[in-house]
């Protein structure tokens, strides 16, 4: 047992419920400190898939071709509020500069060892804590109109391939006969085995913060203004009106851990990519797996009572409303994708998930303070790589050193 410490958790998303559970198990006094409550912002609304295989990003060579395009298709999952343009430009720009064969490998190589075992990293989670029953091993399929349609995203699959990932190509009456609730347009899947889905998010995150706290937590429902700092040394953590002491604080406020970072002496180039889901409420019938349909760039994943659409993605800040273009798109993908299923209601929502300029998230500890760690910055693969990112940094915590290079996610890279 390494020295028992109390740990602030600035966040309780999935990645901060995460860390919160691992430093329990190391003996550790955790707060989990969140402004809205555990599992309330983007670990409610994601897609829910447990995706292993998501470590190729959206900077593809090309994208610079594309872009332009699909901004201005009504059709396409992409969307702008123009008026953000110009406060986003300096973040773009640093972007689209990976959008590079090179950094495709190198940012994959990255989120390898973050994701590639997700539904392993979450059962090793879950255990014991109550929220198993929200994990659903299952395939994960990516659905093509037709081969040629699949090949043209053949280098996304050559770099899955060269990290272990393999596949089965079912075409036509084949695709059909595994999941039939499929539009006859869809001729061709790419079915990955050993992937997972979470059949209610959120309720799995509070789920997890709740045995956190059963076994003697703390939750406090605040904002986090400032970590306080005694001679180089994390002392406490400043919240609207109260100051929580302690020994080690966690940056894990997904895309409001900027300003944080920021006082820190990080200064990570982090945007909001909006995200959005479309619930279809008692489904008629039910996608056997979790599905990317690759037309319209979207998520349908099976969930409790319930078949959830996610997907777009809309730059425009953090404070904009909800637009309506993204929810029409997805009602429209949907019923072109499973075109027989009715369904009884619907549920909109609107998030943020937090993206670096480089894709690569934030985990470890920050130079030049003792005490202070981050853990953020997994753009749309949050879910995915939340309890990973965790236990690497309770790792870190008890001076463990972890079977993987951990200096792709260091804070120091963008050190002020």
């Amino acid at each position: 047992m390494t020295d028992k410490k109390t740990i602030a958790i600035i966040g309780a998303g999935i990645v901060g419920v995460s860390a919160a559970v691992w430093l329990q198990r190391d003996g550790h006094d955790v707060i989990l400190i969140d402004k809205a409550g555990p599992g309330e912002g983007t670990s409610h609304g994601n897609g829910g898939v447990l995706a292993s295989c998501s470590i190729v990003p959206v900077t593809v060579p090309g994208l610079l071709q594309k872009a332009p395009k699909m901004l201005f298709s009504p059709s396409q999952p992409l969307f702008m509020k123009w008026g953000y343009f110009p406060k986003l430009l300096p973040w773009l720009m640093r972007y689209l500069r990976h959008a590079n064969a090179d950094d495709v490998e190198r940012i994959a190589a990255a989120l390898t060892p973050i994701v590639g075992d997700s539904l392993n990293d979450h059962k090793a989670l879950a255990e014991g804590t109550g929220a198993e029953k929200w994990l659903e091993p299952s395939d994960y399929l990516f659905l093509y109109e037709n081969r040629e349609h699949f090949d043209g995203d053949a280098f996304g699959w050559s770099i899955r391939r060269k990290h272990g990932f393999h596949w089965e190509e079912l075409e036509g009456q084949a695709f059909h006969d595994y999941d039939p609730i499929f539009s006859q347009d869809i001729g061709f899947a790419a079915k990955l085995g050993d992937h997972g889905h979470i059949k209610d998010p959120g309720r799995y995150v509070k789920d997890l913060a709740a045995h956190v706290e059963s076994n003697g937590g703390r939750i406090v429902r605040a904002a986090v203004d400032d970590i306080i700092r005694n001679n180089g040394k994390v002392t406490g953590v400043r919240t609207e009106g109260e100051t929580i002491a302690c020994d080690t604080a966690i940056v894990t406020a997904g895309v409001w851990s900027g300003p944080l970072a920021k006082r820190l002496g990080i200064s990570v180039p982090l945007e909001s990519e909006r995200g959005y889901h479309l619930e279809l409420i008692e489904p008629s019938a039910m996608p056997r797996s979790p599905v990317m349909v690759a037309s319209g760039k979207f998520v349908a994943t099976p969930m409790e009572g319930r078949i959830r659409l996610a997907g777009i993605v809309e730059f425009g800040g953090l404070d904009a409303a909800p637009s309506r273009a993204p929810f029409e798109l997805m009602r429209k993908n949907a019923r072109a994708a499973f075109p027989g299923v009715t369904w009884k209601d619907e549920v909109e929502w609107m998030g943020h998930r937090p993206a670096p300029a480089d894709s690569i998230p934030i985990i470890g500890d920050v130079p030049g303070i003792e005490g202070a760690y981050m853990g953020f910055g997994h753009h749309h693969i949050g879910l995915t790589g939340g309890p990973k990112t965790g236990r690497l940094l309770a790792q870190m915590i008890a001076g463990r050193t972890p079977n993987a290079d951990l200096s792709a996610y260091a804070p120091a890279r963008f050190k002020t």
